[in-house]
């Protein structure tokens, strides 16, 4: 039975949401699976990965064949790295303190990564925000300016009324 690790999508139309499952690779898309890996999220920036990283090691080590957009994840979260420093284990290069050591390395590398770009797109809406205020800001001051020299100008024409109805007044 060939096992396949890939996406299992949910969610509803133009929000999709991904379970990232082990499966038989004769099963529907969205069918039956063996065991459920993790979950992926795509409408979040960053997008949201949760894998179970072991679980994943697992099934590779056991013959699992990722799909083209699961291989992606596995990477991004480390899965396939772990798995290739299992390797090195297994023939003996490095202990398997080393290889957790340098793991935990490129898990901390990667986390700086994702906090980083996660900080520059806050960075980046905090600014456009900022932007866009100070324009509404500068839009009101000129709809105040525009509005003002309108209402002096009704003053001095009520003022004229009023002198020409004291003149009336007084001729009378």
């Amino acid at each position: 039975m060939p096992v396949k690790i890939r996406l299992q999508r949910h969610g509803k139309k133009g929000k999709p949401f991904y379970w990232i499952v082990a499966a038989d690779s004769r099963s529907k898309r969205d069918g039956r699976y063996l065991e459920k890996l993790g979950a992926y999220n795509p409408n979040t920036n960053p997008a949201t990965v949760e894998l179970d990283v072991d679980g994943a090691v697992k099934w590779l080590q056991n013959g699992a064949q990722p799909s083209d957009t699961a291989k992606t994840l596995l990477s991004y979260k480390g899965a396939l790295l772990k798995n290739h420093l299992a390797g090195g284990v297994k023939k003996g290069a490095l202990t398997e303190e080393q290889a957790e050591e340098k793991f935990k390395a490129w898990l901390e590398e990667k986390t700086a990564k994702v906090q980083a770009k996660a900080d520059g797109l806050s960075d980046a809406e905090a600014k456009a925000k900022a932007e866009a205020l100070a324009a509404e800001k500068a839009v009101n001051e000129a709809r105040i300016a525009a509005a003002a020299p309108v209402v002096e100008e009704a003053e001095e024409a009520t003022e004229e009324v009023a002198a020409e109805a004291e003149a009336s007044n007084e001729e009378e």
